[in-house]
């Protein structure tokens, strides 16, 4: 053996060391420490991801799920680290990117059903750990959801980039220092991660949250996102921080409303996984939040309700051949009253809610007692009212419905025959909805000629330069 052979071999064991020194290095680099992937996780969880990414029956964070809009249905996508068909080739650098910015590491836009105009928020260290849970504690799944298709002009997804030069602001979230640690704890929570503001904040034309209207109230597909200001009738300034810790951990809190459609859904996936801490930090920073009130809330929004019987007026009562002619008393007897009781006071150990002071029964906007009704309610891990939109017509619902609001809530409320069968085919349905869509496609046409415009410009001004 000659004598170079031994500093071959010693090049060689030097060259395989920092190789694994380096990939250990790398996988460091890319989140492999415990402790973060922990805290991705625990984010991920506050951004509730798993919901708009999780098709029914489908594989966690594999997406598939269509999230219906005005514009038309938007496919949640893979957002496991599957390198063929999830974020697996991501660099951090194109992770945040898509977070933070709403841009695809192809270069194309998201659109802003995924709330990136919320996470845009988010610090650089919260970005990093998720990056490091999606990367190494997510389980990779190999389906690719079906892609999003919406109607011209909405399928130019360049159309985005000037959506985003009005409506996105970039800028991580900074601490108020006349607030304390807890309260910016709660207002950095709310608007970034849980992004409360992307559901219970109204939007404008151009389906942008109104800012100068935080969190009172909007529209969630067939569900309304209520008033959660500080007000004391139509928001949540009656409700205390105890109050409100427990509706987003339990799913309800007694006297005031239980938790159901999109909200029930948050609560089972996110907030009910949140620390005490972090859910008191919410709490408090509701309540500071400027009060924004409707008129038609003459009093607190859960303060409506007494017990009222009208059952015996039904008894020995006939039912009508024609269902839809039966009264509301009657469908209350047969379909309400075995659990809500005779008064609607609720069970004696308050597992079945009581229809007093109860919100879904005080709102003038009474879309989610309908769609509670249509819909019924499922919650982990065993709370359970079944739907009635196979047994019911829309007359028996609205009959319910009117029924219900006369004799336990808001009797200024309503509900009609027109709202069910609205509420039962959809939002396409809606003339709002239509106006909507055909205001977006003028304003989106507008941008996208005002950039052309703009770059046209540009180009004869540096040719006359």
């Amino acid at each position: 053996m000659s004598r170079a052979m031994p500093r071959l071999f010693r090049r060689l064991g030097l060259a395989l060391t920092l190789s694994v020194a380096a990939s250990a290095f790398t996988s460091l680099a890319f989140g492999a420490d415990a402790d973060q992937i922990a805290r991705g996780k625990y984010i991920a969880t506050a951004s509730d991801c798993v919901a708009c990414h999780t098709a029914p029956g489908g594989e966690p964070m594999a997406g598939g799920l269509a999230i219906p809009t005005p514009i038309g249905s938007i496919v949640s996508t893979n957002i496991t680290p599957s390198k063929e068909n999830g974020i697996g080739d991501y660099t951090l650098e194109q992770f945040d990117a898509a977070l933070r910015k709403g841009v695809r590491a192809d270069g194309k836009h998201l659109y802003p059903a995924m709330p990136y105009t919320s996470y845009a928020l988010l610090s650089d260290d919260d970005v990093a750990t998720l990056y490091a849970y999606f990367m190494n504690g997510v389980t990779p799944v190999e389906t690719r959801p079906a892609e999003t298709r919406l109607p011209f002009p909405f399928n130019i997804r360049f159309s985005m980039a000037a959506w985003n030069l009005l409506f996105l602001d970039g800028t991580p979230f900074k601490p108020d220092p006349a607030q304390d640690a807890e309260w910016n704890r709660g207002a950095y929570l709310v608007r970034g991660p849980t992004h409360c503001g992307t559901c219970h904040t109204p939007r404008n034309l151009f389906m942008a949250e109104k800012t100068s209207s935080e969190m009172a109230g909007g529209d969630v597909g067939f569900w309304h996102a209520p008033n959660i200001t500080s007000d004391g009738n139509s928001g949540v300034g009656g409700w205390s921080a105890d109050e409100l810790v427990a509706y987003m951990r339990d799913g309800h809190a007694t006297g005031k409303s239980q938790a159901a459609g999109p909200m029930a859904e948050a609560v089972d996936h996110s907030l009910r996984f949140l620390t005490p801490e972090d859910l008191q930090a919410i709490a408090i920073y509701l309540k500071t939040i400027s009060p924004a009130r409707d008129p038609a809330d003459t009093q607190p929004v859960f303060a409506w309700g007494s017990p009222s019987d009208e059952l015996a007026s039904i008894r020995g009562v006939a039912l009508p051949q024609d269902r839809d002619q039966m009264s509301g008393p009657q469908v209350y007897d047969a379909y309400c009253a075995t659990c809500h009781q005779a008064e609607g006071q609720g069970s004696f150990d308050g597992g079945l809610p009581s229809l007093l002071h109860n919100t879904a029964l005080g709102r003038a906007n009474t879309n989610n007692l309908v769609m509670v009704m249509l819909e019924g309610l499922h919650r982990q891990p065993d709370v359970l009212m079944p739907g009635f939109a196979k047994e019911l017509s829309d007359t028996q619902i609205a009959s319910l419905g009117s029924y219900l609001i006369q004799n336990f809530g808001n009797p200024a409320a309503k509900v009609t025959v027109g709202q069910v069968a609205e509420l039962r085919a959809g939002p396409v349905r809606s003339v709002l909805v239509t106006v909507a869509r055909a205001g977006l496609a003028v304003g989106t046409l507008i941008v996208i000629g005002l950039i052309a415009w703009l770059l046209r410009r540009r180009k004869k001004s540096r040719r006359t330069a």
